[in-house]
């Protein structure tokens, strides 16, 4: 967030990752570069257009757009978004590739197939690649949504900081859009958080148990998580090029130097209008820990982190049918503790207290949150489309079919 800073939930960043692949046989395509020199005319880190902007990421064949700074709703912007999706569509058809959604790609091989950005900022990449060697799915095969809300002073991230740590754990229910990678189907809906939760396991501190830990004034978190990670990472980043906030992996963190709080376990979905649509039933969770409308700010600090991290793991593993049994859990987010709720149900229950199940037909948030509440999420419709078989026919069909979602800014519903 720049400028001033802004109240709690007066602005909201978000960044939307997605693969280049290309047209006819959807394997990677490490052009990202490219595309933007087809816009731009010469290759550079970030392309502004209007509201929205490009950037790239350590991946070659993975671009991100976000906005432009923080907008002042969430409402329109799924058509910005796919406005622009359309727009690079058209720089990469001439180069036989184009965009496809979903947080890992299928049957990519990393080994073989991982480039990194090689233009400005490479330094940094390179020392990633350096020390944990990215030639693997957890850092060069998974694209996920980030959402930044924003802060305006210690107390605000106090309470943004304890509500992000209750929603997180759950965010896997809605959004988990990774079931297979490596060409398998591994029982695990979501394998982007599974194999990001260990990318950096040669120092983990980086990551942490992703949820992270209870600190809630800016002084606690540079002691207790900051300075400890710059320390650790020290020995093998002699230069100091990677002392900085986003070395810190969790799956939310600290941006001080934006005042704002960023989430980053959410998996990209099949189109920006389910991708939004799930922003806004995740910011309406956290704003209602944040008004302590069920639960005092007091008793939000008290949420050990493993506590937290062990429901976040069951809920990457099973997404929507995790069961959740902790009454005290249940109790925070406004649910009766006295009986276990699936995670799925726990989500209906929020949206349905934010009216968001309420909302005109013709709203371009309301098909896809009633897709993911009935249906499951993105992972469990791709898995029920593939029906058990995943060989590379199999995928390339389901797949074909994910690419045009895209295209077309539509849910994915597969066969009911």
């Amino acid at each position: 967030m720049s400028g001033s800073p802004l109240h709690l939930f007066e602005g909201y960043g978000i960044e939307l990752e997605y693969m280049i692949v290309d047209a006819r046989t959807l394997d990677v395509r490490a052009i990202c570069d490219r595309a933007i020199a087809a816009e731009l005319g010469e290759i550079a880190s970030d392309v502004e257009r209007g509201e929205i902007a490009w950037s790239n990421e350590l991946a070659l064949h993975v671009i991100e757009l976000k906005t432009n700074g923080p907008a002042a709703s969430l409402e329109g912007l799924e058509g910005l978004f796919h406005r622009e999706l359309r727009h690079i569509d058209g720089l990469l058809a001439p180069l036989g590739a184009r965009l496809l959604g979903g947080a890992m790609h299928p049957w990519m091989d990393p080994d073989r197939e991982m480039v990194l950005w090689q233009h400005d900022y490479s330094p940094v990449y390179e020392a990633f690649n350096r020390i944990f060697d990215c030639r693997g799915h957890g850092w060069a095969n998974l694209q996920s949504m980030h959402i930044n809300l924003p802060f305006a002073n210690d107390e605000e991230f106090g309470r943004l900081h304890a509500a992000i740590r209750l929603v997180l754990p759950l965010l896997p229910a809605l959004a988990a859009s990774s079931p297979v990678f490596g060409g398998q189907a591994t029982g695990t809906l979501d394998n982007r958080l599974e194999v990001y939760r260990t990318n950096a396991r040669r120092i983990p501190r980086v990551a942490g148990s992703v949820v992270p830990e209870p600190v809630f004034t800016k002084a606690s978190y540079e002691q207790e998580i900051l300075q400890p990670l710059y320390r650790d990472i020290a020995p093998h980043d002699p230069d100091g090029v990677l002392q900085d906030e986003w070395l810190n992996a969790r799956g939310a963190i600290a941006r001080f130097d934006r005042d704002a709080i960023e989430i980053r376990v959410i998996d990209v979905q099949e189109c920006p209008r389910a991708d939004l649509a799930i922003a806004a039933l995740c910011v309406h969770a956290v704003r209602e820990l944040c008004e302590e409308r069920a639960a005092s700010f007091a008793s939000q600090r008290r949420f050990d982190t493993e506590r937290l991290a062990a429901q976040f793991r069951r809920v990457v593993v099973e997404g929507e049918r995790a069961q959740i049994s902790d009454p005290d859990y249940l109790a925070a987010l406004g649910l009766p503790p006295g009986s276990a709720t699936t995670a799925g149900e726990v989500w209906r229950a929020i949206a349905e207290r934010a009216g968001l199940l309420d909302l005109a037909p013709s709203h371009a948030w309301q098909e896809p949150l009633r897709t993911i509440l009935d249906e499951g999420p993105l992972a469990r419709r791709l898995l029920r489309a593939l029906d058990g078989r995943c060989d590379r026919a199999s995928l390339q069909r389901v797949w074909q079919q994910l690419a045009e979602c895209l295209r077309e800014n539509r849910p994915f519903h597969g066969p009911r």
